[in-house]
């Protein structure tokens, strides 16, 4: 996406210092599985971002994104301003009130603690494991639904 400086997964929300993904898949460390943008805010917004973000998930889905269930797997915005929570708040009402989903938006907005950067089989994953059935299936249609809804702002 235009703007886009760089893009981690990780995880974030938790009580477990630097975690792995087989200790986060239990579900009790209390992290989220999370991807950190960075973005220059002269390019594209913040607001823009989330909207991204609402057009390829299901926010209504407490605890489950798809198949994958656990707590690992909620919906969150971690924020880092006043400023971003109050953006997302804003959305997540404007949403609400379009009536967007017929289910509620159970997206939570918490401030950012310390992102623990995923393992490197976990950093482009999608480039680097795009032919397997997890990414055929279900990374794949979110990539086509990004690049349609959003053709203006992919990079070329």
């Amino acid at each position: 996406m235009e703007g886009v400086v760089s893009v981690e997964s990780g995880y974030m929300g938790g009580h477990l210092p630097n975690p792995t993904y087989k200790e986060v898949c239990t579900g009790g460390t209390g992290h989220a599985e999370v991807v950190r943008v960075t973005f220059d805010p002269a390019a594209t917004t913040f607001r823009e971002l989330l909207e991204v973000f609402f057009s390829i998930h299901d926010p209504t889905t407490l605890n489950r994104q798809g198949n994958d269930t656990g707590p690992q797997y909620r919906s969150a915005i971690f924020y880092h301003s006043a400023d971003q929570k109050r953006t997302a708040e804003d959305l997540i009402r404007e949403l609400t009130e379009e009536g967007v989903w017929s289910d509620p938006i159970v997206t939570e907005v918490t401030p950012a603690s310390q992102f623990c950067l995923a393992e490197d089989y976990h950093q482009e994953y999608y480039r680097n494991n795009g032919s397997q059935p997890y990414c055929m299936f279900v990374v794949a249609p979110k990539v086509k639904k990004f690049r349609e809804k959003f053709a203006a702002k992919c990079k070329p």
